[in-house]
């Protein structure tokens, strides 16, 4: 610990006695933070990565038909470039389809997107699924 007197800075011998629960604190956190990774990586196994989809919004837009959707990843892999794909179908026949591709659907984890139709999906069924990914 650092004193002031008449402008002079001198350091003490002893440190403070917050300087040494601080210290302790600290050193208890970064334990328990190593030991919950540790816990983690012993415990979880290693499962492909495994999404769910569920349409959240369809809303025009300007120039075409918006589809919004959440898709979970509900496995502990992290998925890169995880494309997925919407399409519109009209008694079993697809009218139309798009992509989307996600950089990253990390493990145990939710990300949000959308698709751009150009025509209206109406009260036609509409089908969003993911159709692939690489392991990063």
């Amino acid at each position: 610990m650092t004193t002031t007197a008449n402008k002079r800075h001198t350091e003490v011998k002893e440190p403070h006695w917050i300087e040494w629960a601080t210290g302790a604190v600290s050193a208890l956190v970064v334990v328990a933070t190593i030991s919950w990774v540790a816990y983690q990586a012993w415990t979880q196994d290693d499962m492909q990565p495994e999404f769910s989809i569920a349409i959240t919004e369809r809303r025009q837009t300007e120039g075409g038909y918006r589809v919004a959707f959440d898709i979970a990843n509900k496995a502990t892999a992290t998925a890169a470039a995880v494309t997925v794909r919407g399409e519109i179908l009209d008694g079993g026949n697809i009218v139309e389809d798009a992509d989307v591709t996600f950089d990253y659907v990390p493990a145990q984890s939710k990300s949000s997107g959308a698709v751009l139709f150009s025509q209206d999906p109406g009260a036609r069924e509409v089908r969003v699924r993911a159709v692939g990914y690489i392991d990063p």
